[in-house]
């Protein structure tokens, strides 16, 4: 979606893919090869970019954050940047990462800067508005979602009859989602979804898609909260048809939350 947002507005687009994770559909869309460097390689990419004359890069897709006890194999300048982190938590990884391209004059940009048509809207967004105890759910995982956003642990908590059933951690939000459904036996579930307080738009932004309304019927989800003008919400008309049809009641807050 970036690489053809991008083609449209008249931006050559150069594409780099991780091994294992990118889409091999992409080369289709910019119209060339997409080389692919390992999760843990800084160096390679850089040259790649620098070779091509790229000046500006923008962060697209999802990887697991648990990968990082698993295949990683960092390059030399890689290691050193890991050396000098004072943690693991994603932030804290590309930021040091972006430090890094920025370094060799490659500006990493916002995420969403080709998708802002996708971005949450404030108010409700499907035909059901949410009640009044879904509110009030809404509003108690707001203040545990921002809490835990706030440390960089997870952007979601799950919430049901004034109880936290569940929180984000590094297993993501369908997990999470999955592991509150098992607990409250399938049903009468609300998620809510933040951004981080100090969000760093070029990385790490909130996201739900299609695949996430399957989740929320398996795990009886009812109502939905999520954060309005940093979330992003992929096929975003055909999600909020589909949502409609489930009966869902989805709505964007600003970042104070539910009032």
């Amino acid at each position: 979606m970036v690489a053809e947002q991008a083609k449209r507005q008249g931006h050559e687009v150069v594409a780099l893919g991780l091994k294992g994770v990118t889409d091999p559909e992409l080369s289709k869309v910019v119209g060339g090869e997409v080389p692919l460097f390992a999760l843990g390689q800084i160096q390679k990419p850089i040259d790649l970019y620098k070779a091509a004359g790229v000046t500006k890069v923008v962060m697209a897709g999802k990887v697991q954050h648990a990968s990082l006890f698993g295949g990683v194999m960092p390059d030399f300048r890689a290691a050193k940047v890991l050396m000098r982190l004072k943690d693991k938590r994603t932030d804290t990884i590309l930021a040091a990462v972006a430090d890094e391209f920025k370094k060799d004059g490659l500006e990493l940009m916002s995420s969403v800067t080709f998708l802002q048509d996708l971005l949450v809207p404030n108010g409700p967004m499907t035909k059901r508005a949410p009640g009044a105890s879904e509110l009030a759910d809404m509003r108690l995982g707001w203040r545990a979602a921002k809490a835990i956003a706030g440390v960089d642990v997870g952007q979601s908590v799950v919430v049901k009859e004034g109880a936290v059933v569940a929180v984000e951690a590094m297993e993501g939000t369908d997990a999470t989602i999955l592991r509150a459904g098992q607990i409250a036996k399938n049903s009468g579930l609300v998620l809510v979804k933040v951004a981080k307080p100090n969000q760093d738009m070029r990385f790490d932004v909130p996201v739900i898609g299609l695949d996430s309304l399957k989740t929320f019927a398996d795990a009886g989800v009812k109502a939905v909260a999520l954060e309005a003008g940093s979330t992003l919400v992929f096929d975003k008309d055909e999600f909020i048809r589909r949502a409609d049809e489930m009966g869902l009641a989805l709505a964007g807050f600003p970042p104070e939350g539910p009032q």
